[in-house]
């Protein structure tokens, strides 16, 4: 079976973008990227932009336009590039979960929940990134290296030179989180920044002598911290012995360091604890406030 990548397609500008941004991670895994349209949900006003229909709701015909044009875009604008098109019947979050089955990455435009509730995922989005069991990316319009296709060429691979940021949980730590993390930078020749807190089981038993409650039980809290994010990144490190590794420990809730530390970061990853629902959008909280606020790349990549 042919490696694909797979995008996403509902016309808006944020899935556009997201159609860009999996073009060209399709060409850094040397895989076909596969332009997706699930044609059973309500058309955006923005939607008809790109195909040039008129039709108050969309059909399959309408789909096929959709995914022909954006084809006919994205090879102009990444030569070489193998793409495949395939018009979806359906709900769109179950039909995309079934797309997602047989492809390495699932990428999606992500839209605001509303300035109140937050600035990147939308209900398709989430929905996906809740029951979908491949690592999904959501993209942002106007993300880095990211372009609503405003022309023939191609944004700039400025963004490809920042570092891929990692949000590490020490307590729970999964080696499909890191090794994702780890590839994605080593695809980019970037360096890699993993950010984690401190791991509640580092800091002292509650009944420690009073005297070592300062400054020396903190350094060996720290201490034990540093050992275990060593531990947990050695055999990564000798996988990939290409990525520059940095580590940054940040104190207080992590989904809103991690969106804040990743604002010039090229992808941001974090990971979905938990089987797939079958339904509902439970994605944890540490994932939905990165996915609310951060302004780059996400990557959910799910374990169990």
């Amino acid at each position: 079976m042919s490696r694909t990548v797979t995008a996403g397609l509902d016309g808006s500008r944020e899935s556009l973008a997201a159609a860009d941004w999996a073009a060209r991670e399709a060409l850094l895994r040397g895989a076909t990227l596969r332009l997706v349209h699930a044609w059973g949900q309500p058309r955006r006003a923005s939607a008809a932009t790109l195909a040039g229909a008129t039709v108050p709701l969309p059909d399959r015909r309408w789909s096929v336009r959709l995914l022909a044009k954006a084809e006919v875009i994205l090879k102009r604008r990444h030569p070489g590039l193998r793409i495949v098109t395939e018009p979806l019947a359906g709900e769109p979050v179950a039909a995309l979960v079934t797309a997602a089955q047989d492809t390495e990455v699932l990428v999606l435009g992500s839209r605001g929940l509303g300035r109140a509730a937050g600035i990147l995922l939308g209900s398709v989005g989430q929905g996906v990134v809740a029951r979908v069991g491949r690592p999904v990316v959501l993209v942002r319009d106007g993300a880095p290296g990211t372009s609503p296709f405003p022309g023939p060429e191609a944004p700039s691979d400025a963004a490809a030179r920042h570092d891929v940021v990692l949000g590490l949980d020490l307590e729970r730590p999964h080696e499909a989180v890191l090794e994702f993390a780890f590839d994605a930078a080593s695809r980019r020749a970037a360096a890699l920044r993993v950010v984690h807190g401190g791991s509640p089981s580092a800091h002292p038993a509650p009944d420690a002598a009073a005297g070592t409650r300062d400054g020396g039980e903190a350094e060996e809290a720290a201490e034990r911290v540093r050992r275990r994010s060593m531990d947990l990144l050695r055999p990564w490190r000798e996988k990939y012995p290409g990525v520059e590794v940095t580590e940054q420990a940040v104190i207080g809730h992590p989904g809103a360091h991690l969106a804040d530390v990743s604002r010039d970061a090229a992808l941001l990853v974090v990971g979905r604890a938990g089987r797939p629902l079958p339904v509902g959008t439970h994605i944890g909280p540490v994932t939905q406030a990165v996915l609310r606020h951060a302004v780059v790349p996400v990557a959910v990549v799910p374990h169990d």
